[in-house]
C-alpha cells in the first residue's frame, strides 16, 4: 500500500513562502500523477495544484503564479513551492497520488496533511 508522508507546513506572515514536500513509498506500480489539495475550516477540499509523471502541470486559478510544483519521478517526491502567501491559503495541505494500475483503473492515496497558517 502506498505511504504519503508531508512536510513543510508552518505560520508564515503574509507575503512570505514556504515550501512542502510529500514523500511517496510502498507502490509497486508507477505514480501517474502527484498534486496537492486543500481544505479550510467549513469549506470544501480543492485541487490545489497536480503534477503528471511527464511533467505536465495544472494549478488552481488562485494560486497561478505563486505557486509552483515540481517532481522527482526517480525519488517519488512531489514538492509544492509556495510564494507571496495570502491569509486565504490557510488550510490543511493534503498530498495526493494517483496509481495506474492498468489502462483502465487506477487507485488514489492520500497523506495525512499539514497545516499552513498564514497571518495577516
Amino acid at each position: 500500500q502506498v505511504q504519503l508522508v508531508e512536510s513543510g507546513g508552518g505560520l508564515v506572515q503574509a507575503g512570505g513562502s514556504l515550501r512542502l514536500s510529500c514523500a511517496a513509498s510502498g507502490s509497486r506500480f508507477s505514480i501517474n500523477r502527484m498534486g496537492w489539495y486543500r481544505q479550510a475550516p467549513g469549506k470544501q477540499r480543492e485541487l490545489v495544484a497536480s503534477i503528471f509523471s511527464g511533467g505536465s502541470t495544472n494549478y488552481a486559478d488562485s494560486v497561478k503564479g505563486r505557486f509552483t510544483i515540481s517532481r522527482d519521478n526517480a525519488k517519488n517526491t512531489v514538492t509544492l513551492q509556495m510564494n507571496s502567501l495570502k491569509p486565504e491559503d490557510t488550510a490543511v495541505y493534503y498530498c495526493n497520488a494517483g496509481v495506474r494500475v492498468d489502462t483502465v483503473y487506477s487507485n488514489n492515496y492520500w497523506g495525512q496533511g499539514t497545516q499552513v497558517t498564514v497571518s495577516s
